[in-house]
């Protein structure tokens, strides 16, 4: 009853056709980029005018459709129901009773097959031996869907959490604002530090085939960020933008300097339990431009390859081979393996950093990079990425005022959890009696007590 009482939602989405995809495709062929380089030698205005010409002949190329999506739609009505649905229905308006026959015989007949197959997966699901199929299977059969916390629609609220998420912003103490410690906005983003010397040559170069590659692996269904760029139109016109986007990429290298339309993020306050009773309870989720995300991944496998080894071997998050299973496992073996012998006792410590990717410093992360042998042009690109974002918050159609911070990584980023692990990695344990394990911004202090010492477990 509840599914049939709730109100159908009006949404408009973009239809991305065959032919829409090729009218789109062809209009970046036939744009001369070079334009675009000959007009400006500013990178931050050569990337907005690039953005923004993507963006609207997204615009105008690509058609969109507008719908009611209903709550009680059946889990097994595929796209074809749909469609021989409609015909059914023209039939009847048309008033020819064969074609009506024809297309309802059409209608009830593909309906037993979705309806097989959809059994069929079910069946599929709970017979797996794989406890996440089971529970997937069962939330399909019964219909269950949590229904996600909503946020309320308040323009303080916005602002409040806007300022709450800058809490660990430093502040830049001037004989004028010493006085004056209130919090203060910036309209426009602090300027940017000066670039190497030109003689200085990039470390990290992206080639063509590799920027093709990251835009084509674009996820269609994610949404775009504060450019308007849409990860669908970076995977369809693939090829036609791979190439100007590697000479903005490399120019950025070159320069170890982040466009500023590239650092903006949106921040979508998520509820993190039903009811809320502090600022604390809303996880933000930022929404980064998906230009940005694909140049972060090229920098991300430039970075693993070099602080891959010099990695804390403790340090079980964000690793390819390594989960919190593997945390776990790893922590019962040293406290049973020492619970062997009598008179000894084990000491835990749990320890979970608050916004933790929130409390990066830009320079401190710098210097930890140089000691992992990172090169010094690719720290101060990083310094660059972190450094003068421009930040708001969204809660449904409210926006709050724009902040320019200079501390922390936006959840969301691709780069964010490498480098809280790189910001971490010299946060290790100096006594063999105790184990530092690591996973994430969750730490766990073991202490490993003989003979009733625990010196070295409250030091640590």
């Amino acid at each position: 009853q509840k599914l049939k009482a709730a109100k159908p939602v009006l949404r408009t989405v973009k239809r991305w056709t065959n032919e829409a995809e090729q009218v789109l495709q062809a209009c970046f062929e036939w744009t001369d980029w070079s334009v675009f380089e000959a007009a400006t030698t500013n990178l931050d205005e050569l990337t907005e005018t690039v953005t923004s010409y993507i963006s609207f002949c997204e615009d105008i190329c690509i058609p969109t459709r507008t719908f009611l999506s209903f709550n009680n739609d059946k889990p097994w009505f595929t796209g074809k129901l749909k469609q021989l649905r409609h015909a059914k229905e023209d039939a009847y308006r048309c008033g020819d009773k064969i074609l009506y026959n024809q297309a309802r015989n059409r209608l009830t007949k593909e309906i037993r097959v979705a309806k097989k197959n959809y059994s069929d997966k079910l069946k599929k699901e709970l017979s797996a031996n794989d406890p996440t199929s089971v529970w997937t299977g069962l939330k399909n059969i019964t219909m269950y869907k949590k229904p996600p916390p909503q946020s309320v629609e308040n323009q303080q609220l916005a602002d409040d959490l806007n300022v709450f998420y800058c809490r660990f912003k430093k502040p830049r103490l001037t004989p004028d604002s010493c006085s004056d410690l209130h919090f203060t906005h910036s309209p426009t983003p602090p300027a940017t530090p000066l670039p190497p010397s030109p003689t200085t040559q990039p470390v990290l170069e992206v080639c063509v085939e590799d920027v093709n590659r990251v835009l084509r692996k674009q996820k269609p269904r994610k949404a775009s960020g504060p450019d308007s760029v849409s990860p669908a139109c970076l995977k369809a016109c693939a090829d036609q933008l791979a190439p100007v986007f590697t000479q903005i990429f490399n120019r950025s290298l070159e320069l170890c300097l982040v466009p500023n339309c590239l650092k903006r993020s949106t921040i979508i306050p998520v509820p993190k339990k039903p009811k809320i009773t502090g600022l604390n309870d809303y996880r933000p989720v930022a929404l980064t431009s998906v230009v940005m995300k694909a140049f972060e991944k090229l920098v991300l496998a430039y970075l693993k390859d070099i602080t891959g080894p010099l990695l804390d071997s403790f340090q079980f998050a964000y690793r390819a081979n390594r989960s919190v299973d593997d945390a776990v496992n790893m922590a019962l073996h040293y406290i049973l393996q020492h619970l062997d012998r009598t008179g000894n006792y084990a000491r835990i410590l749990f320890v979970d950093f608050s916004s933790a990717f929130n409390t990066i410093m830009p320079d401190l992360l710098s210097d930890k990079l140089t000691q992992l042998s990172v090169p010094t042009s690719i720290c101060q690109w990083i310094t660059s990425f972190l450094t003068d974002r421009q930040q708001l918050v969204r809660l449904g159609k409210l926006t709050s005022r724009t902040i320019t911070t200079s501390t922390g990584a936006p959840q969301g980023c691709v780069l964010s959890p490498l480098l809280f692990s790189l910001y971490t990695n010299d946060c290790t344990s100096k006594d063999p009696s105790v184990k530092l394990l690591k996973f994430a911004d969750d730490t766990t202090v073991i202490g490993l007590i003989k003979d009733g010492d625990e010196s070295a477990y409250r030091q640590e």
